[in-house]
């Protein structure tokens, strides 16, 4: 087990009751709940039992059938073919899956807007026979498209179980050779498998609802379908994956993670706290500028009920992993126990950091400018050009940081106008004398539109 750094007793005391609480009331036989931060489990305990009979509670090095987190990795593994400029999101899936004749494209195959099916054809459900990737493929364009795309959010397995065979054409190799060079390997994730390893695992179960005899719960082949939901793992390896989701480091650019955690669509129009991504759930907690969100995925199997949540800021993560096929909702868990070390044991803001120089064509930009009659203030941070509006309400937003084009001319790549470029006009002694960000004029006292500077 790895080495879980201290936090507040009061805090893991809260956890141990939050988890104790739920594996109660949910009659869950065994789970494994775990708080992460860098790539490590900074909180974690077994309740119950990992093996009905047997007096072991499940632990950080058990595997879980993870069931539908699978698919946040073969998601990044699709942006990761996209980065590599070997597809774009909106190309049709058929334009690199042979025989697929449904027009939709890899963007709505990724937030679950394609409008297909949930699942491939066969009562697999109930006949517990999955179909092999051949006959998924050649099956395919036999599955309906229940709605319209956009129209709703409709989550689908058979798609993204489509999606990994999008992988394989590409990279030339299984999804799962490629999710082992391209994921595992490199994350050092050696107890992720498709299906379970071998190693120590807990045993799936059904708690009946009249009476506390659990039953245990097949462990299926699925075969094709095991793209959408078909790897194993443990909470230490879960730990890690989170800390990618925060930060990915080299396996992914920044900037794709932040598109994948974009809303793409409303899960429901009933509540407008959880979204879809680019194959990630996004649920946010709180309200206003206070509000927090959490980026992850939940998986059920028979006998598995799992969640692994992400504050990205943060770097904290929550991970529940459950042996029953009816336990309390694992994202709503994981958060709860997340957001609670966020709220009481937040991690420590770094020390203010002087700069070392103030890049000579910045001089001029600096300090207070008025558009469409609101303050806005231009600062350098670290040798970088930012600006905010300046009223109480700017300083909880997204600062915008500014990167060089050309001579006098800059992109906005974060922040409110991203995307669109400032243009400084000057005097032919060089003094600044207005700015135009996205068209809009810049000027250093206020004025109305139609207006000109002085």
């Amino acid at each position: 087990m790895r080495a879980m750094p201290l936090l507040q007793d009061s805090t893991t005391r809260r956890l141990r009751r939050i988890a104790l609480d739920r594996q109660r009331e949910g009659r869950v036989p065994g789970l494994f709940a775990g708080v992460a931060r860098g790539g490590s489990l900074i909180w974690g305990e077994g309740i119950g039992q990992a093996d009905v009979g047997a007096e072991r509670s499940p632990g950080p090095g058990d595997q879980f059938l993870i069931a539908s987190n699978t698919k946040t990795f073969v998601a990044v593994m699709v942006m990761q073919l996209r980065d590599e400029g070997r597809l774009s999101l909106d190309d049709l899936l058929g334009d690199h899956v042979p025989g697929v004749s449904h027009p939709i494209t890899i963007r709505q195959c990724l937030a679950h807007v394609s409008g297909m099916a949930r699942e491939p054809l066969g009562d697999v459900w109930e006949t517990l026979e999955n179909p092999t990737a051949e006959q998924l493929r050649r099956d395919f364009d036999d599955v309906e498209r229940v709605l319209r795309p956009h129209d709703h959010w409709h989550y689908s397995n058979v798609v993204f179980a489509m999606l990994g065979q999008l992988v394989a054409e590409l990279d030339g190799r299984s999804w799962e050779e490629s999710l082992a060079i391209r994921l595992l390997r490199p994350l050092e994730m050696t107890r992720t498998s498709n299906g379970f390893d071998g190693g120590p695992h807990a045993t799936g179960y059904y708690v009946p609802p009249y009476d506390d005899v659990p039953r245990p719960e097949p462990v299926m082949d699925l075969k094709g379908l095991a793209p959408c939901g078909g790897l194993a793992s443990t909470a230490n390896d879960l730990a890690t994956w989170s800390a990618f989701v925060a930060d990915p480091g080299e396996l992914l650019s920044a900037d794709t993670l932040e598109e994948m955690c974009q809303p793409q669509i409303l899960l429901t129009t009933d509540s407008w706290n959880a979204a879809m991504g680019l194959g990630f759930f996004l649920i946010r907690t709180g309200s206003g500028t206070t509000g927090r969100t959490w980026v992850g995925h939940t998986g059920g199997m028979p006998g598995h009920i799992t969640g692994v949540f992400t504050h990205r800021e943060s770097g904290t993560g929550g991970i529940v992993l459950m042996n029953a096929s009816a336990p309390p909702p694992p994202d709503a868990f994981a958060i709860e126990l997340a957001e609670h070390v966020v709220e009481h044991d937040p991690v420590e803001p770094e020390a203010w950091r002087p700069g070392t120089e103030i890049p000579e064509e910045f001089r001029g930009l600096l300090g207070r400018w008025f558009s469409e009659g609101q303050p806005f203030v231009f600062w350098v941070e670290q040798g970088e050009l930012k600006a905010r509006i300046d009223k109480p309400a700017g300083a909880t937003l997204t600062p915008s940081r500014f990167v060089k084009v050309s001579d006098d001319t800059y992109r906005d790549v974060a922040g409110r106008e991203r995307g669109e470029l400032l243009r400084i006009s000057r005097d032919p002694d060089g003094s600044v004398t207005k700015l135009n960000w996205a068209t809009y004029l810049f000027t250093r006292e206020p004025i109305a539109f139609g207006e000109h500077p002085r």
